[in-house]
């Protein structure tokens, strides 16, 4: 069969992705049951990676396997279900804080999600430290997991919300640093990479610059953690938030990273059991870090299923990973845009991660995702939980492919393929 010059063209950069990637991409998408799955009787390409990643076969077995041979409650029995269970539950503990090179793993607080954990900072350091005349500073592409509990921490106290602003290209203005970030800023809180533009922050630069005020740095690294490598003690940030569910683990389960001696004199976020070292009917003494903000029974499975899947990720090579979706994103970008009337929000590719937000002409972008998905195809459209940073751009909603470790260039073609179908229906 003789190669229109287009599809040379795709070829070319097709194999060249495949040849500077250290990932073997078939093997991986074997590890992942719910790739063989159809779709209104096609292949499911699965490109709604931002929101929740798929899990491999290797997480799930483990959660099974503790479910068939351990199922007991942590910390509180002397019996071996117990016992093992205890083990397992904190050796998971262990391996997270090894994967973002943590001082120990004391610093490692497990919460739902990350949105769970931007409270716990929220609520227990925030409602302490903050009032009237502090600063607490934002950026214009957060999450709405690190902006709303921020707007109720500043109306509870009396502190002011201030907002970094974004340009045109989906940059933040660095330019404008010094004049957000004041002696009177407390805490500044920022993605590390956002979850619409795809923009990858510099992360070390803001928490130095933060430091240099007095300020304490949180960074929300649900998009950073699955797709790249992070070192709190190089990056220097005081606290890091991530969820399980993005990076190959379960859902129920997400990190709080803490430097220690912010934690110990943090009070507790909920009471109850597990928490506590005595308890009288006229006071209470806490647990230690980190147990003091884990009340009740905890996500003892997802903790663990978490645990096989930073194994899982930390044997591929974060540094592979990212590799592979920057090769990704650069490929998606250059396919998209040869579908006419196609916007893509945010940066070049050498600067994000592998996140494309993007408008098709006037079409709405829940219609994009409704026919997309009759080709088997799932993205996600909406504001993507960052209504004010689409109210930036001056747009209701985006349409979001976004890539994993399992994607290939061939499903960037169908989503290009069917895109131009979309265009057909809607005669555009």
């Amino acid at each position: 069969m003789q190669l229109s010059e287009g599809d040379r063209a795709v070829n070319t950069v097709e194999d060249r992705i495949i040849s500077t990637t250290a990932l073997d991409v078939e093997a991986i998408r074997a590890d992942f049951p719910i790739l063989e799955v159809k779709v209104r009787g096609k292949s499911l390409v699965y490109l709604d990676n931002a929101a929740s990643s798929q899990k491999p076969r290797q997480v799930i077995e483990t959660i099974n396997a503790y479910y068939r041979e351990l199922n007991a409650n942590v910390h509180r029995g002397i019996h071996y279900l117990s016992e093992e269970s205890t083990r397992r539950y904190e050796a998971a503990r262990a391996s997270v804080a090894r994967f973002i090179n943590a001082r120990s793993d004391r610093e490692i607080i497990w919460t739902r999600n990350t949105t769970e954990a931007i409270n716990l900072v929220a609520y227990s350091w925030g409602l302490t430290h903050l009032g009237p005349g502090d600063e607490i500073l934002v950026t214009e592409m957060e999450h709405h997991s690190n902006l709303v509990p921020w707007q109720i921490v500043a109306e509870r106290t009396g502190a002011t919300l201030r907002h970094l602003p974004v340009d045109d290209r989906g940059y933040l203005r660095m330019d404008l640093l010094d004049r957000f970030l004041t002696e009177r800023t407390k805490l500044f809180a920022f993605t590390a990479m956002s979850n619409v533009l795809g923009t990858v922050n510099p992360v070390a630069d803001l928490v130095a610059a933060a430091h240099s005020v007095g300020a304490l740095a949180l960074v929300d690294g649900a998009q950073s953690v699955p797709h790249m490598p992070v070192d709190v003690q190089a990056l220097g940030c005081d606290f890091l938030a991530f969820s399980g569910h993005k990076m190959c683990g379960p859902t129920g389960i997400g990190v709080l990273y803490g430097r220690r001696e912010l934690l110990e004199e943090m009070p507790p976020f909920m009471g109850g059991g597990d928490m506590i070292r005595e308890v009288h009917l006229d006071r209470t003494e806490w647990n230690d870090v980190p147990w003091k903000f884990e009340a009740g029974t905890p996500a003892i499975a997802q903790a663990i299923g978490l645990g096989a899947a930073v194994e899982y990720l930390s044997q591929l090579g974060m540094e592979n990973v990212l590799a592979h979706e920057r090769a990704l994103v650069r490929y998606a970008m250059e396919r998209l845009q040869d579908v006419e009337g196609v916007r893509i929000l945010g940066p070049r590719p050498e600067d994000r991660g592998g996140v494309v937000s993007f408008t098709l002409g006037d079409i709405h972008p829940h219609d994009i995702a409704a026919l997309l998905d009759a080709e088997g195809i799932a993205i996600r459209a909406g504001y993507h939980c960052a209504q004010p940073l689409h109210e930036r751009y001056g747009l209701g909603a985006t349409a979001r492919a976004s890539f994993y470790i399992y994607n290939t260039p061939e499903e960037i073609d169908r989503l290009a393929q069917a895109l131009e179908k979309v265009k057909v229906v809607f005669a555009v």
